[in-house]
Protein backbone atom coordinates (compact mmCIF):
# COMPACT_ATOMS: atom_id res chain seq x y z
CA UNK A 1 0.00 0.00 0.00
CA UNK A 2 2.65 2.33 0.97
CA UNK A 3 4.16 2.06 -2.22
CA UNK A 4 1.15 3.04 -4.68
CA UNK A 5 0.70 5.53 -2.67
CA UNK A 6 4.06 7.20 -3.20
CA UNK A 7 3.60 6.37 -6.79
CA UNK A 8 0.81 8.53 -7.03
CA UNK A 9 2.26 11.63 -5.06
CA UNK A 10 5.22 10.96 -7.60
CA UNK A 11 2.62 11.22 -10.63
CA UNK A 12 1.12 14.11 -9.46
CA UNK A 13 4.55 16.18 -8.90
CA UNK A 14 5.67 15.35 -12.55
CA UNK A 15 2.80 16.58 -14.17
CA UNK A 16 2.61 19.41 -12.21
CA UNK A 17 5.95 20.10 -12.77
CA UNK A 18 5.31 19.67 -17.16
CA UNK A 19 2.26 22.16 -16.83
CA UNK A 20 4.25 24.46 -14.92
CA UNK A 21 6.99 24.23 -17.58
CA UNK A 22 4.53 24.50 -20.92
CA UNK A 23 2.80 27.87 -19.06
CA UNK A 24 6.80 29.14 -18.79
CA UNK A 25 7.52 28.24 -21.90
CA UNK A 26 4.45 29.93 -24.02
CA UNK A 27 4.78 32.99 -21.27
CA UNK A 28 8.45 33.55 -22.42
CA UNK A 29 7.65 33.10 -26.35
CA UNK A 30 5.02 35.57 -25.74
CA UNK A 31 7.52 38.01 -24.15
CA UNK A 32 9.85 37.35 -26.93
CA UNK A 33 7.75 38.29 -29.06
CA UNK A 34 7.00 41.39 -28.25
CA UNK A 35 10.17 42.34 -27.38
CA UNK A 36 11.10 41.61 -31.24
CA UNK A 37 12.15 45.06 -33.60
CA UNK A 38 8.57 44.82 -35.52
CA UNK A 39 6.24 45.62 -32.15
CA UNK A 40 8.84 48.31 -30.58
CA UNK A 41 9.08 50.06 -34.40
CA UNK A 42 5.39 50.23 -34.62
CA UNK A 43 5.01 51.92 -31.53
CA UNK A 44 7.80 54.31 -31.93
CA UNK A 45 6.69 55.03 -35.19
CA UNK A 46 2.98 55.78 -34.66
CA UNK A 47 3.55 58.08 -31.63
CA UNK A 48 6.33 59.82 -33.33
CA UNK A 49 4.08 60.23 -36.11
CA UNK A 50 1.62 61.39 -34.12
CA UNK A 51 3.52 63.94 -32.16
CA UNK A 52 5.41 65.26 -35.69
CA UNK A 53 1.40 66.16 -36.75
CA UNK A 54 0.79 67.69 -33.28
CA UNK A 55 3.35 70.55 -33.93
CA UNK A 56 2.82 71.30 -37.41
CA UNK A 57 0.85 73.60 -39.01
CA UNK A 58 -1.23 73.38 -42.08
CA UNK A 59 -0.24 73.73 -45.15
CA UNK A 60 2.98 71.57 -44.20
CA UNK A 61 5.20 68.97 -45.92
CA UNK A 62 7.45 66.66 -43.60
CA UNK A 63 9.44 63.93 -44.97
CA UNK A 64 10.17 60.97 -42.15
CA UNK A 65 13.20 58.31 -42.60
CA UNK A 66 12.22 55.00 -41.92
CA UNK A 67 14.20 52.67 -43.72
CA UNK A 68 14.66 50.13 -40.57
CA UNK A 69 10.86 49.83 -40.43
CA UNK A 70 10.30 49.45 -44.11
CA UNK A 71 13.25 46.91 -44.20
CA UNK A 72 11.53 45.01 -41.07
CA UNK A 73 7.91 45.34 -43.13
CA UNK A 74 9.08 43.75 -46.37
CA UNK A 75 10.36 40.59 -44.07
CA UNK A 76 7.59 40.61 -43.06
CA UNK A 77 5.37 40.89 -46.23
CA UNK A 78 3.85 44.02 -45.74
CA UNK A 79 4.41 46.18 -48.86
CA UNK A 80 6.02 49.70 -47.66
CA UNK A 81 2.92 51.65 -49.28
CA UNK A 82 0.72 50.32 -46.43
CA UNK A 83 3.14 50.67 -43.45
CA UNK A 84 1.10 53.91 -42.16
CA UNK A 85 -1.86 54.60 -42.43
CA UNK A 86 -3.66 57.88 -41.76
CA UNK A 87 -7.94 57.50 -40.56
CA UNK A 88 -9.46 60.44 -38.77
CA UNK A 89 -7.08 61.56 -36.45
CA UNK A 90 -5.44 58.19 -35.55
CA UNK A 91 -2.48 56.76 -37.03
CA UNK A 92 -1.73 53.48 -37.85
CA UNK A 93 1.57 51.28 -38.52
CA UNK A 94 1.84 48.08 -39.54
CA UNK A 95 4.78 46.11 -39.95
CA UNK A 96 3.91 42.75 -39.29
CA UNK A 97 1.10 40.42 -40.23
CA UNK A 98 -0.50 40.76 -36.76
CA UNK A 99 -2.92 44.45 -35.72
CA UNK A 100 0.19 47.16 -35.64
CA UNK A 101 0.12 49.51 -33.72
CA UNK A 102 -2.30 52.75 -33.28
CA UNK A 103 -1.86 56.14 -31.83
CA UNK A 104 -3.88 59.12 -32.20
CA UNK A 105 -3.07 63.20 -32.72
CA UNK A 106 -5.03 66.19 -31.94
CA UNK A 107 -4.64 68.82 -34.18
CA UNK A 108 -7.41 69.22 -36.33
CA UNK A 109 -5.48 69.30 -39.74
CA UNK A 110 -6.30 66.77 -42.89
CA UNK A 111 -3.20 64.60 -42.96
CA UNK A 112 -1.93 62.29 -46.23
CA UNK A 113 0.96 59.62 -45.76
CA UNK A 114 2.42 59.17 -48.98
CA UNK A 115 5.18 56.68 -49.39
CA UNK A 116 7.89 58.43 -51.25
CA UNK A 117 9.32 55.51 -53.53
CA UNK A 118 12.15 57.39 -55.50
CA UNK A 119 14.21 57.88 -52.21
CA UNK A 120 13.18 54.42 -50.87
CA UNK A 121 13.70 54.42 -46.94
CA UNK A 122 10.90 57.96 -46.43
CA UNK A 123 7.77 58.61 -46.11
CA UNK A 124 5.83 62.13 -46.48
CA UNK A 125 3.08 63.50 -44.55
CA UNK A 126 0.92 66.63 -46.45
CA UNK A 127 0.02 68.21 -43.53
CA UNK A 128 -3.73 70.60 -44.91
CA UNK A 129 -6.56 72.41 -43.31
CA UNK A 130 -9.45 70.54 -42.82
Amino acid sequence: MRQLKRANILTENIIFIILNLVFLSILVLFLFSKMGAAAVLEEKYAKEIALIIDSAEPVMTVTLDMSDAIEIAIKEGVAPGKIVSIDGNVVKVVLGGEGGYSYSFFNDVDVVASFDSQNGGRYIFFITEK
